[in-house]
């Protein structure tokens, strides 16, 4: 009947589709993995990406949390985790990440000089990032936070494509050309089917220190009104403030290093938000 055989053409369209893409492949020891993406560079996400993982930590001392740094290109996770030095290599020939304020932590930043440019193609990029994937020994993880370069191009494609992510957070600040390109941000994900758990406002207001008044220097609520949009969830909304740029240039972020503060109870607040939507993990 035309029926089958339409079912039957359906099919076959699926075999040939599926047969360019990677077959996915779980990160040994890693339970779930969340990453963490903005369209646009500039609006935060590797700050709010080691806040965050961070406060996984600080919310609940029993789970094991790495983060990776996924951004080949512009590396900054050694110098916000305070974080110097060559992985050393395990008998199986795997780099072991380097530890800090308890978070297992691995970057391109490792394998290269400080102040060395990364001069390099497509293939190249993408070749590292397989290893920063695949040729690491965690250890067992609960959380594996991916900081993922700004943009939707190959790297985000092959992380998205390769191994299972749990979710995805959206960061973005709430002026129109950070909106645009978070958008795209967010429907990429949907394409590769990765859930996305929500946005974060990133620098949503500024406090005067000194009189106290407020302004919303990139706009108001802009990216509510993109969530509201996407039919999303604002996780929570992160101040523009200057301790938190402050504390991370010297590799000791906010959550760690002032948790008492308010921009540190928006991570922990963020963080706890992000697990409640996270699948039940396996065992």
């Amino acid at each position: 009947s035309s029926g089958s055989r339409g079912e039957a053409l359906k099919e076959k369209r699926t075999q040939i589709l599926s047969r360019g893409l990677p077959k996915q492949k779980p990160i040994e020891g890693v339970k779930q993995v969340v990453v963490l993406a903005s369209g646009k560079g500039g609006v935060g996400k590797s700050t709010t990406a080691v806040n965050i993982a961070l406060a996984l930590a600080a919310n609940d001392s029993t789970k094991e949390v790495g983060l990776l740094d996924a951004d080949i290109y512009g590396p900054s996770i050694p110098k916000m985790m305070n974080l110097k030095g060559n992985p050393e290599l395990t008998p199986k020939k795997l780099m072991r990440p380097l530890k800090n304020y308890g978070i297992a932590c691995m970057s391109m930043g490792f394998l290269i000089e400080e102040t060395a440019p990364v001069v390099w193609r497509g293939l190249m990029v993408m070749s590292a990032v397989e290893k920063l994937l695949r040729q690491v020994d965690w250890g067992q993880l609960d959380y594996l936070v991916i900081d993922m370069p700004p943009g939707t191009g190959d790297v985000q494609l092959s992380v998205s494509q390769n191994i299972p992510i749990a979710g995805a957070v959206i960061i973005s600040t709430p002026q129109d050309v950070a909106l645009l390109d978070a958008r795209k941000g967010a429907e990429m994900f949907r394409k590769v089917h990765v859930p996305v758990l929500g946005l974060v406002q990133n620098m949503s207001v500024f406090q005067c220190p000194k009189c106290k008044h407020e302004t919303h220097i990139f706009g108001a609520d802009g990216v509510r009104d993109l969530a509201k949009t996407l039919g999303l969830d604002i996780l929570g909304d992160i101040p523009l403030h200057v301790n938190i740029r402050e504390t991370c240039d010297s590799g000791q972020p906010v959550v760690v290093s002032q948790p008492q503060s308010d921009a540190a109870k928006a991570y922990l607040k963020i963080a706890m938000e992000i697990v409640r939507r996270l699948p039940v993990p396996p065992a």
